[in-house]
């Protein structure tokens, strides 16, 4: 549903606030969103001290690019960890080496930044840290645990 082009503030757009876990939360601003285009999200995201806002992960549909507009970030990514501050643009690829977390490593200031999806759905998302995968989109939110995999004919 490509509609027309416009121009849109992001403070103009309500948030969505998440802080339902103690190391987790984010306030959320979608300013592209599903009721604008067919395969294209474009959120800022204001993390508050000390969390991040979704645990390690890689899409295998989804191709992510985070730029910093503000505040310090502690980057996890399957080379390791490195800072990342306002400036850096980074790019996850839709795979294992697409794996991201960013955390807040500030004690006082958030950390805003814009984050650009390309948009597949349904979405099948790794979460390599807790041994979960997730199935997400048109109404769907799933979450597994992969050691409980069943063979394909089971109970059939």
């Amino acid at each position: 549903m490509a509609g027309k082009a416009f121009v849109r503030r992001a403070e103009d757009v309500a948030p969505v606030q998440r802080a339902d876990h103690p190391r987790f939360g984010f306030k959320k601003r979608t300013v592209v969103g599903k009721e604008d285009t067919d395969n294209l999200d474009v959120s800022v995201y204001e993390v508050p001290p000390g969390k991040s806002a979704y645990p390690y992960h890689y899409h295998l549909g989804n191709e992510e690019v985070f730029f910093i507009l503000s505040g310090t970030g502690l980057l996890k990514t399957p080379e390791g960890e490195r800072t990342v501050s306002a400036g850096d643009f980074i790019y996850f690829p839709n795979n294992e080496a697409g794996a991201h977390k960013i955390t807040n490593v500030s004690e006082s200031e958030p950390l805003v930044y814009v984050d650009f999806d390309i948009l597949h759905e349904p979405e099948v998302v790794f979460y390599p840290d807790s041994g979960k995968v997730g199935i997400l989109g048109k109404g769907h939110r799933l979450i597994f645990r992969q050691s409980e995999t069943v063979d394909y004919y089971e109970g059939e």
